[in-house]
């Protein structure tokens, strides 16, 4: 759900949002306990906490701030909301789904600043109404004076200014809140969202990225990937061709040899990304990938969040892989520590606890012939398996924040090919892996 609401550009007037979202939280607490210990209920914090009125309250302020709380709520629940509160986890689901529009007033400014006052005078149409929000930009639908369609992501204002005040604001304001477990250390989280926010801010980054993955998939006719209209793209605009494919969940309810052949080459492009090229786009929302249903490709959008992966790092994630294929424990403990799941101090509980998962995210590339996601219930079995880990091991910690992207990754992906009801060879797939 979305609607006008002027941007807060400032430092302070970011800072008073959330100054007045926690006073307000805190009265919406302390009336409801007081309507509750009426009734002669002993209130918890989370039912205090999560009331209409203030989950109301902390969707629609976090969502006011844009990138960085939808950055730490990303970060956060990536590894698994499952680890997180139900509360926070409810609140950040909310907030993924709630959006505010930028004013006109607002577009045209940034447009100005980037473009130029004459800005309009380049395009022939252009639609004020977006049609897309995501956490530092919304984006708009135009016709260039030469007649092409074009996207154009306009930033939100005041986000590059406030990305570190932003991110320490938001963290603290959920650890007053008691959203945050007490025992997880976020220092890593806090310090990747700051820094994958000031790389995302920039708009000529993300262009470098779209051109990067252009020319690694300029060859293969599956894909398609927007070109960048260099003249009307700078920091805060990225101005590219438009994709006009269907999102590709939409095609669900196509034959299977359509729907395999999507989720085949998706699968393999996630493959190709890790451990071949070792630049990853690292957001899997459905919405970044559409589908063309007269020729079948698969366009892409959205590269602001793409991530290096050194060599090293590629070998100990293939070494993983293959250890989890066919290898012992001992072995897999081994390429897991090597990669950062585990060092010499975690618990034997833990350490049986993450092999254990390992061994079930592995399961799709173990099955001999293909793997029928669409029947499976491997989803559910892995955060059942966390929430007991969750309950009966009180230690936790979060693994390297590259990791992070990555599960990340393979969670949504996992999610879009259970959604296309895939049948796959994944095991051909991720043995015919190779290290450049």
């Amino acid at each position: 759900m979305t609607s006008n609401r002027h941007v807060a550009a400032s430092r302070l007037g970011r800072l008073s949002l959330l100054g007045k979202l926690a006073g307000g939280v805190v009265g919406g607490i302390v009336s409801e306990g007081a309507r509750q210990l009426a009734q002669g209920k002993r209130p918890d914090l989370g039912s205090l906490l999560l009331t209409p009125a203030n989950a109301h309250r902390l969707t629609d302020r976090l969502s006011e701030m844009r990138g960085a709380a939808m950055k730490v709520g990303q970060l956060l629940s990536m590894d698994s909301g499952h680890m997180l509160p139900p509360e926070l986890s409810e609140i950040l689901g909310r907030l993924r789904d709630s959006a505010h529009q930028m004013p006109s007033t607002q577009v045209t400014a940034v447009l100005q600043k980037a473009l130029g006052k004459d800005w309009q005078r380049r395009f022939r149409h252009f639609n004020f109404v977006p049609i897309a929000a995501a956490s530092i930009g919304q984006v708009h639908e135009a016709i260039t004076q030469d007649g092409r369609r074009v996207a154009i992501k306009v930033q939100y204002p005041g986000i590059r200014r406030s990305i570190d005040s932003d991110v320490d604001n938001v963290a603290a304001l959920l650890r007053t809140l008691k959203l945050l477990p007490q025992d997880m250390n976020v220092l890593p989280v806090l310090l990747e969202a700051k820094r994958q926010l000031h790389a995302e801010a920039d708009y000529r980054l993300e262009a470098q990225a779209l051109e990067r993955f252009g020319r690694r998939l300029a060859d293969d006719p599956r894909f398609e990937v927007p070109e960048v209209i260099k003249p009307l793209t700078a920091e805060d605009v990225l101005t590219m061709t438009f994709m006009d494919g269907l999102p590709i969940d939409k095609i669900a309810a196509r034959p299977a040899a359509e729907r395999n052949a999507a989720a085949a080459a998706v699968l393999e492009l996630a493959l190709r990304e890790v451990f071949d090229w070792g630049f990853v786009q690292t957001d899997p929302n459905f919405a970044n990938y559409l589908c063309k249903t007269s020729n079948g490709r698969i366009q892409l959008l959205d590269f602001g969040a793409t991530r290096e992966y050194s060599e090293r790092q590629r070998r100990a994630l293939q070494a993983l892989l293959v250890a989890c294929l066919d290898g012992s424990d001992a072995k897999i403990e081994q390429a897991a520590a090597e990669v950062g799941y585990l060092d010499p101090h975690d618990p034997p509980g833990y350490r049986n606890g993450i092999m254990a998962l390992l061994r079930d995210a592995s399961e799709p590339a173990r099955a001999t012939g293909v793997y029928d996601f669409g029947d499976s219930d491997l989803a559910e079995r892995m955060r059942n398996r966390l929430v007991q880990m969750r309950l009966h091991d009180r230690f936790w910690r979060l693994p390297p924040t590259g990791v992070l992207f990555l599960h990340r990754k393979l969670g949504g992906l996992y999610l879009l090919l259970t959604k296309l009801r895939a049948t796959l060879p994944v095991r051909d797939l991720a043995t015919g892996l190779r290290i450049q």
